[in-house]
């Protein structure tokens, strides 16, 4: 709204309730105004009841055993813990790491763009498929984005999962594949310990762990 305006609104200044008047007064058209303090109650009413139901989340979460054993994960922290449980359920839907990674959307997967090829004029099969290798399509939107989202704070942040993260890139990997690499790391120690029913131990960083 504000852009369409040309009006400067970078960061998170915009959204906070003590700056409104501010911005509106950069509008000098009633119409865009008058839009834009619709918008501005809309958020507003929305934050509380995003607070509210943050709150409730929380508080059903610690009811469920297993949130004391998720939370000393380092960056699953309350929030993430209570859609964590409210999305798997159980732990023992999954026999392996590697069926959590594709539940996740973390798993790896190649896919083939065509067999076949034009060759002078003619239609050929290919010799050898050429392949993409991405991660698997079919998977939970928000759990991709709690442990994408974990791993990108925890790379940033001070201790083992960032130790683990520089590792990779003293190893010469890119840090978008060394960022997934820890993802995947934090979900498979995490159906770990869920299955197990133990708090974190930072062994289980170690390569035969996990």
């Amino acid at each position: 709204m504000f852009r369409s305006q040309a009006v400067v609104c970078t960061g998170r200044k915009l959204y906070g309730k003590r700056h409104h008047d501010d911005y509106l007064k950069e509008l000098d058209q009633d119409g865009p105004r008058r839009r834009a303090e619709y918008l501005y109650q809309e958020l507003d009413g929305l934050q509380k009841l995003r607070r509210q139901v943050r709150h409730e989340l929380i508080v059903a979460c610690r009811k469920h055993p297993a949130a004391k054993w998720l939370q000393s994960v380092p960056f699953l922290g309350p929030l993430r813990t209570a859609v964590l449980i409210g999305r798997v359920k159980t732990p023992h839907r999954f026999r392996s790491k590697r069926q959590f990674w594709a539940y996740c959307g973390l798993a790896l997967e190649t896919r083939d763009s065509g067999e076949y090829c034009v060759v002078n004029g003619q239609v050929e099969r290919r010799k050898r498929p050429v392949l993409m290798r991405g991660l698997n399509w079919n998977h939970n939107h928000e759990l991709k984005n709690l442990f994408k989202g974990a791993a990108t704070t925890a790379s940033v942040g001070s201790g083992v999962f960032q130790q683990f993260y520089l590792g990779l890139l003293n190893k010469g990997m890119q840090p978008e594949m060394a960022r997934l690499t820890l993802a995947r790391k934090i979900a498979a120690i995490t159906l770990k310990i869920w299955k197990k029913g133990e708090a974190f131990n930072p062994e289980h960083l170690k390569p035969q762990a996990a």
